[in-house]
């Protein structure tokens, strides 16, 4: 059975026994890291940030940042680069990418990685000789020649799982279910998972599935994605967003802010506004973000005077930004719920807002939330439409209360400790 370990509990246990991490050699190894706001490079770069503050001397090898658009951010290039970011030393190696990353593509990207940080990886472990050494999923692609690498310097290896990508790659369609390349995938996943001295993952069903795979169950630890609780926080006032973007006081805006891709589902909440667009002219509908689905979905659903679409807003600003929602929306295809527990959920209930989710009774994410959000079958537009339809008529103080409470579970400062404990226990 995986370790079932709340976080909350663990976390004191943490504070009293953690382990000392100052001078520690840690080199951290995967595709996505700050300044990227969204998903796994938020949470890498933050990781990074919190081991350089506790005097560990850290590494990282990643990539341009590039996600979720697919695309090098301004002031980077696609090629080899060195800086110093907080304290940590990057070093940047390029990777393949092209507008539309959808499909086989990919997958593309990923093997790109593995192959241009290969030489950069092992140069720095074999020669700096880290104590520890952190691969991020995804991407799995570059983890064994990781492992071999720092085995033979005696190195700590630990896995930190941010997404099942086989099991995701096939259920949300990236890879067609061909039988010989599913086993082929799961095989290379299987021996890989195994050859790691620990595995951090963010969600329970997360962690039951990898001890599945690994038949260890005692190698898994969770730690869930955090939520810095001093940056995002209910204002207690209007957010000076609605004045900005020409909304109304009484407006209800109903926001979605991350990845637009092809496991957020949002062609559901798209066709509830067009529904709504008539007969409930004060509900309104905010996305913004980035990623492979923005561009098709912008265009299908241009003629929708009730939506608006925006990029990512900047991070100084995000607290404002998320207090413009009255009602959060985390939509998801289904099969999506219980691969990851999604990142952006811990920002959607310290905000305060009401938060309604597209997710099958059941779920991790389901059970999460239990009551304190509004929950609608994947796919089905008729009961997210009501959905939203009963939230524009009010929240409830006591499920303030619970997403607060939810939001303190997830916080930054615990959830930081947690991950040095994982590493270094």
């Amino acid at each position: 059975m995986t370790m079932n370990v709340s976080p909350t509990s663990f976390s004191r246990a943490a504070k009293a026994e953690m382990t000392d991490i100052e001078g520690k050699k840690v080199l951290i190894y995967g595709m996505n890291f700050s300044p990227e706001i969204a998903g796994v490079g938020k949470y890498t770069g933050e990781i990074a940030e919190y081991l350089s503050g506790q005097n560990a001397d850290v590494t990282v090898v990643t990539t341009p940042p590039h996600y979720p658009g697919w695309a090098v951010r301004d002031g980077y290039k696609n090629a080899y680069s060195v800086e110093s970011r907080k304290g940590v030393k990057v070093f940047r190696v390029p990777l393949f990418l092209k507008e539309n990353m959808g499909g086989v593509w990919r997958l593309i990207a990923p093997l790109s990685f593995a192959l241009t940080s290969a030489p950069v990886a092992l140069w720095r472990i074999l020669r700096h000789r880290p104590d520890i050494v952190i691969c991020i999923e995804p991407t799995l692609f570059a983890a064994p020649l990781a492992i071999l690498a720092a085995k033979a310097v005696g190195a700590r290896t630990v896995l930190h799982s941010q997404d099942l990508e086989v099991d995701a790659a096939f259920a949300v369609g990236h890879l067609k279910a061909n039988k010989w390349l599913q086993k082929a995938a799961f095989l290379f996943e299987k021996t890989t998972l195994k050859m790691f001295d620990r595995i951090i993952t963010i969600s329970e069903r997360m962690a039951g599935k990898l001890a599945e795979k690994t038949g260890n169950p005692e190698q898994v630890v969770i730690v869930r994605n955090w939520v810095d609780l001093e940056h995002i926080y209910p204002l207690g006032r209007t957010s000076a967003y609605r004045q900005e973007l020409g909304y109304a006081d009484d407006d209800f805006i109903v926001l979605y802010s991350g990845n637009i891709g092809a496991k957020q589902g949002l062609d559901t909440l798209l066709d509830a506004a067009r529904r709504l667009e008539d007969s409930h002219r004060k509900i309104k509908f905010v996305v913004a973000g980035e990623g492979p689905a923005k561009k098709s979905l912008m265009a299908k659903y241009a003629g929708s005077t009730n939506v608006q679409f925006l990029p990512f807003q900047p991070y100084e600003r995000f607290n404002e930004f998320m207090n413009l929602a009255s009602l959060h929306a985390l939509p998801q295809e289904r099969g999506a719920a219980d691969l990851v527990l999604p990142s952006k959920l811990g920002g959607m209930l310290a905000s305060g807002a009401p938060v309604v989710v597209t997710a099958d009774m059941g779920t991790e994410l389901a059970n999460f939330l239990g009551d304190s959000a509004l929950i609608t079958p994947p796919g089905d537009v008729d009961a997210l439409t009501r959905a939203i339809q009963n939230a524009s008529k009010g929240d409830r103080e006591d499920y303030k209360d619970r997403r607060a409470d939810l939001s303190r579970k997830l916080s930054k400062q615990d959830g930081c400790i947690l991950f040095i404990n994982a590493v270094t226990g």
